[in-house]
């Protein structure tokens, strides 16, 4: 609507090198990333009577206008791009829009401004309900491995200057994780100052929950009441960076349309829709699905877009893979197979779940039963220049997302030799139950309610779920294999909208929200939960400080104390869901 035009491929179903005379529904990618990536994507869907248009957002490739992440105007102009393809003479009037992480995110925004020719959507891995709350941030954090990754790996496809290309090729990423912060004009960011450092610093340093962070493609959760009510389907993984949001959106946009809203949810890591395996665990050729982008679109835009019945209408809500039901074996390719089924379902979460808190106690056990000392802690010290480094996770870009062994190894860095178990360090405190009577499966979201105080201004404190497999002959130290984690910043316990330091000693109630899971616990195996203070570098650590956020000049040491007492029942709850039949 500015005038700004945008760099777009189209492709229309042809017969002897002419396109067909019909009008048909037209289906939208909107990108970032080169155009060429979508040439064989777009090619089998027009190959079976859609137009496809895969287009370039502004001032990225070729596409005119500035560039800056996910800037406002970007919901405008997909507003702008679905008009006018439904207006074209090869057009019947009905756009679809189908996209991974970032197109989904641009899907998102121009939802919100409900495009009259939009009638369906497939979100993949993507669509934020609240970028403060994670995928930018997270509870105050700032998720600094993914942003600085993405940067980098943007800019040096991005640029036009020889010189920069080679700067970016002679420096790692890895090495700059640990300036913290980074400051404007000092890292190879500022190389591209408007293009990429003023976003990176910009998030970095803005850390209230303001105005900003609810403009559209940064927020769906303040739109959703007027958002297009059409059929979406919602796609995650267990190990995606954006699996909360995917559940929030499909949760309440079922509660807000008429349209059907499904979900399915594999154990995969970000874009990994079509692999078996996530990090250095396997869960079945079933696991995957390989025909993700072709033949499984196909069936969502044949029956919404042309009414053909395929069953797909007939399909409950929720599909899900649990994990878990493997015996543990090292794979062909060394990896622990760790297993799992599709379950399906129509309510999130499950019909028959019930949520139960296991509370943490002072003998570093997790247990069902409620304490009853009346004074009970565990102290650890945090210092944030020994920061726990991530290892796996919802971690995303080259962080190496997924599940993994707990142990510190030279692939995640900042772990040093002698590359111990995570539980060996003083600064991380375990509470795990014995080991289980009967397989116990967990399915839904995950809630820790921690009592804690620190001795500094400020601090963080992370929660981590882990099923813990017993030694065996593959693995003679057993494997304790992540599920999801999560980590809150103290000044933003009380509210989001501005910063309240701590008062030290003092006990506050900590809520963290683990991104959900689905998991068989087996026979034998332990659940566990770790908490600390820090998990580096996909958050950047709490200087411990006070000092504003993305500008401290000093870190501190912060003795935490976790309180497991009568008075203070810090606990998780887990969503126990009935077994499949």
């Amino acid at each position: 609507r500015d005038g700004t035009s945008l760099s777009t491929s189209i492709y229309r179903p042809a017969r002897g090198g002419s396109p067909l005379a019909e009008r048909l529904p037209v289906l939208l990618v909107r990108t970032p990333y080169a155009l060429s990536t979508l040439v064989d994507q777009a090619t089998h869907l027009a190959s079976h009577g859609y137009v496809v248009a895969t287009q370039n957002i502004r001032g990225r490739y070729g596409s005119q206008g500035g560039y800056s992440k996910l800037q406002p105007i970007g919901a405008e102009d997909g507003y702008d791009v679905i008009q006018w393809l439904a207006a074209q003479p090869w057009s019947n009037g009905a756009v679809g829009t189908l996209g991974t992480s970032y197109a989904a995110h641009m899907q998102a925004g121009a939802a919100q401004l409900n495009p009259p020719a939009l009638k369906t959507a497939v979100l993949n891995q993507g669509g934020m309900p609240n970028a403060w709350d994670h995928g930018v941030r997270y509870r105050g954090a700032y998720e600094l491995g993914r942003q600085l990754t993405w940067a980098w790996a943007q800019m040096r496809a991005d640029t036009k200057r020889p010189e920069v290309r080679a700067l970016l090729d002679k420096e790692k990423v890895e090495d700059w994780y640990g300036v913290q912060p980074l400051r404007k004009g000092q890292s190879p960011l500022s190389l591209e100052p408007e293009s990429f450092e003023k976003w990176y610093m910009f998030w970095y340093e803005h850390a209230d929950y303001d105005e900003y962070w609810k403009t559209p493609l940064l927020n769906w959760e303040e739109r959703y009441d007027q958002t297009s009510d059409v059929p979406m389907m919602h796609v995650g993984g267990w190990y995606d960076i954006f699996l909360a949001g995917t559940f929030t959106n499909f949760v309440e946009l079922s509660k807000r349309k008429k349209s059907s809203q499904r979900i399915v949810v594999g154990p995969w890591t970000h874009s990994g829709n079509a692999r078996p395996f996530a990090g250095d665990v396997s869960f079945g050729p079933d696991a995957a699905i390989t025909d993700f982008m072709t033949a499984w679109h196909l069936r969502w835009f044949d029956f919404f877009l042309k009414g053909r019945s395929n069953g797909i209408e007939n399909e409950p809500a929720l599909r899900l893979f649990v994990m878990g039901t493997g015996d543990g074996h090292k794979d062909k390719d060394g990896r622990l197979f760790h297993g799992g089924y599709w379950r399906e379902g129509n309510e999130w979460p499950l019909s028959g779940t019930r949520m139960a808190p296991y509370y943490l106690h002072e003998d570093g056990t997790l247990r069902l039963t409620r304490p009853t000392i009346e004074a009970s802690k565990t102290t650890y010290t945090f210092d944030p220049k020994n920061p726990v480094p991530t290892i796996g996770g919802g971690a995303s870009a080259r962080l190496k997302d997924g599940g993994y062994d707990q142990r510190e190894d030279a692939r995640f860095p900042p772990s040093r030799p002698p590359y111990l178990p995570l539980k060996s360090r003083a600064d991380v405190a375990v509470f795990e139950t014995e080991p289980l009577a009967e397989d116990v499966t967990v399915i839904g979201p995950i809630t820790v309610k921690l009592f804690a105080a620190t001795s500094a201004l400020d601090t963080d404190f992370t929660a981590k779920l882990i099923d813990v497999y017993p030694p065996s002959l593959d693995f003679p130290s057993g494997f304790d294999l992540n599920l999801t984690d999560a980590i809150v910043r103290g000044r933003y316990r009380a509210t989001r909208e501005r910063q309240v330091l701590l008062e030290p000693g003092t006990v506050y109630e900590f809520t963290i929200e683990p991104f959900p899971t689905a998991n068989v616990f087996k026979k034998g195996h332990r659940i566990r939960l770790d908490i600390s203070s820090s998990n580096f570098p996909r958050f950047d650590v709490n200087p411990n400080t006070g000092e504003p956020l993305g500008k401290n000049r000093r870190m501190i040491s912060a003795d935490n104390t976790i309180h497991h007492s009568a008075r203070y029942p810090s606990h998780i709850v887990l969503p126990l869901a009935p077994p499949a039949r």
